[in-house]
């Protein structure tokens, strides 16, 4: 036993100090000794594995080749929901199979393709790099050095086939990405301006199609609500469209928990609102209502609007509040529209803010 008389440490041989670390320490053991893989030493099996992967490359390609036939190439024309038809339905399926397995192709040769080349060309010495000072022009200039490094390991420059198959597969495969980017929204969205919504259209219910009377809505109820002029259209002629644009949840509060703001003063009746559906964040339909916090929900972000404040956005990344429908009663008692919506529905879109203005000085 050590002497703990002075209370020293050190003394006591009761902990270790820096010197007697260092005695006892283990040895740096330093790198793995270096095991060349079969492509390092045999240039056959090398030019070997430059194929394959040149090959993944093509696959790549051809995946995106794939996809832009079963986009452009295959039309789906006529009424999808016609049973005595069944053609359409076909041609969609068909459309649908050579979109996923184009774009699966396309990532996939890529990706393993990448790998591939990494694990049997690249270079896999392992290397160890001391810390250093930070500084500006040092760091730029070593910053330099290293993209030159990985350049000359990778073998780009001495390796055409993989260079030139590489390229093409990374310029082909995003383009089916933003071939479909564009196909999310209306090329010109001007179109949602304007719904089924008029003067006189009476509300009607989803799905059945009857109207709703004034009388018949209770407080704290909500409805999904149509406008009775979509009844006529078949979905060849964009009955999805044009309801995806109009569709509308209607509820009642007490007139007094409710907040208007000037100008709207008519645009319910008796607690009576409407407002789109349409979530302003990324168009997801709205159906969750709660009828305690008149708050309406939307499932997908959870993107929340206060009813009693006009649906004004109170969490979630939604932009704006949803638009409201002015209704009105008619002479037979039943729900109708004063007008079509004043603002633009669904979510925010670079010329919303400009259209909206439109909107309001054509009101």
């Amino acid at each position: 036993m050590g002497n703990h008389r002075d209370a020293a440490p050190e003394s006591s041989g009761a902990v270790a100090t820096s010197d007697q670390h260092r005695e006892g320490s283990f040895p740096d053991p330093g790198l793995p000794h270096h095991r060349p893989r079969l492509t390092d030493v045999d240039p056959k099996a090398a030019k070997k594995a430059e194929h394959r992967v040149s090959w993944l490359f093509v696959l790549s390609m051809l995946g995106s080749l794939l996809f832009f036939v079963g986009f452009f190439g295959v039309r789906v024309d006529g009424d999808i929901y016609d049973v005595m038809d069944p053609d359409p339905t076909a041609r969609l399926r068909l459309q649908n199979l050579l979109l996923g397995l184009g774009i699966s192709f396309a990532m996939f040769g890529i990706g393993v393709g990448i790998v591939q080349w990494a694990r049997s060309l690249m270079p896999d010495h392992e290397m160890v790099e001391m810390r250093h000072e930070i500084s500006a022009e040092p760091d730029r200039a070593e910053a330099q050095e290293i993209v030159e490094t990985i350049i000359e390991e990778s073998g780009v420059k001495r390796r055409p086939l993989l260079r030139n198959t590489l390229i093409g597969a990374v310029i082909l495969a995003p383009l089916t990405f933003v071939t479909l980017f564009r196909e999310l929204g209306p090329i010109n969205p001007g179109v949602l301006k304007q719904t089924l919504w008029g003067e006189g259209v009476r509300l009607v219910r989803d799905p059945s199609g009857t109207p709703i009377r004034a009388a018949d809505v209770t407080i704290g109820s909500a409805y999904h609500v149509l406008p009775e002029n979509i009844l006529g259209i078949s979905h060849q002629d964009g009955y999805l469209e044009e309801k995806a644009k109009a569709v509308v949840l209607l509820m009642r509060m007490k007139p007094e928990e409710m907040h208007v703001s000037k100008g709207r003063e008519d645009w319910n009746v008796d607690g009576i609102v409407a407002y789109s559906k349409v979530c302003t964040h990324v168009g997801c339909p709205i159906a969750l209502y709660e009828q305690r916090t008149h708050h309406l929900l939307c499932p997908c972000h959870q993107s929340t609007f206060d009813a009693s404040h006009e649906c004004e956005v109170i969490f979630g990344p939604a932009a704006h509040a949803l638009p409201q429908l002015p209704i009105r009663v008619n002479a037979e008692g039943y729900l109708e529209a004063r007008s079509d919506f004043h603002e633009p529905v669904g979510p925010a879109y670079w010329e919303r803010g400009k259209q909206k203005k439109e909107m309001a000085s054509e009101a």
